[in-house]
Parts: structure tokens; C-alpha cells; sequence
């Protein structure tokens, strides 16, 4: 799949399936999302559900990336709902597993981080991440991402393990 390109677009209701398809797969690796599949039993339809609130929400977004027609990653962001936060919100990226180390990750980063910068209200933009992802740290800290806190032992694996979660933020605003 290196070889095409990738085209990051708007998310459409109609993706529903292949988003919820791609979340799927990262919750069932256990490496990268809080749920684990045993907890994961969202539908199709409510998928669609969330996919068109977030079409229709005035301060959050969503893309996809596709490769030849098929959806192989996604990065949401959502926003806060305190008046006095809705300059700022998160986001959530997913790609198949084989569509990783690809440079897909930082195209869909770099479509929401232009989208954000000319949006009229977003002015930071954050995400956490298990402390463990260090190839995703690296590439947030490439992109302007700075670490502003952790959350130590915030995930418990096992018995023995635990993670910490490490939160990240860029501003898009001067």
C-alpha cells in the first residue's frame, strides 16, 4: 500500500463501517487504546450516529485517509463543552496496522492541525497517549507538539504494569 497515494478527506456518514472496522483492530493489538475488546461492542449504527454529530458540530471534525478508495486511517477531534474551553479540544488517530510508518499518521495530523489554524474559535489543540507509543511521541514532538503533563500509572495492563498516560498539546493561534 506505500506505493499509492493517500487521500485525506471530510468524513462521511458512509464510512461508519470502515471507521468502526479500523477501531476495531487497534482495540483488539491492546498496545495503543484504553478499551479492550471485551468492552468495544459499538454498531455500525451508532457510529453513523457519532460520525453526523460530529459533521454537524461547529467545533469538532473529522478525516479519513484512504488509499485506491479504501479507508485505512482516521483522526478525530473533539471539543470541550465548557464555555470557557471551546477554544480547545482533543484528538484520536487509528490506521491499520499495515498502513503504519507510512507517513498516513502525519497527513492526517497536518490536515487537522490546517483546519484547526483556520478555524475561527480552536486555538489548542491536545491529545494523550500511552507512554509506551514512543513512535507516536516522536512524531507528535516533530509536528510542534509539546508534552504539558503526565498522568503517572493511569493505566493498568496487569498485575505489574501500568502506564502512564502523557499529554501533549499545540497551540495553532499566536
Amino acid at each position: 500500500m506505500s506505493n499509492q497515494k493517500t487521500h485525506i478527506r471530510p468524513v462521511r456518514v458512509e464510512d461508519a463501517e470502515a471507521v468502526l472496522s479500523i477501531q476495531r483492530e487497534v482495540v483488539g493489538e491492546k498496545d495503543y487504546f484504553i478499551a479492550v475488546s471485551e468492552e468495544f461492542n459499538k454498531t455500525t449504527e451508532e457510529y453513523q450516529e457519532w460520525i453526523q454529530k460530529i459533521i454537524e458540530h461547529e467545533r469538532e471534525t473529522m478525516f479519513v485517509a484512504e488509499i485506491e478508495g479504501k479507508v485505512v486511517g482516521w483522526i478525530v477531534f473533539k471539543s470541550q463543552e465548557r464555555k470557557r474551553m471551546h477554544h480547545t479540544g482533543s484528538f484520536a488517530i487509528m490506521l491499520q496496522k499495515d498502513c503504519r510508518n507510512k507517513g498516513i499518521g502525519k497527513l492526517l495530523i497536518h490536515e487537522l492541525l490546517r483546519w484547526a489554524e483556520e478555524h475561527p474559535i480552536i486555538e489548542k489543540v491536545s491529545l494523550g497517549t500511552f507512554s509506551t507509543n514512543t513512535r507516536a511521541i516522536e512524531l507528535y514532538k516533530k509536528l510542534g507538539f509539546v508534552e504539558e503533563g503526565r498522568k503517572v500509572n493511569e493505566f493498568k495492563f496487569n498485575e505489574n504494569e501500568y502506564v502512564d498516560d502523557v499529554l501533549m498539546y499545540k497551540l495553532v493561534k499566536a
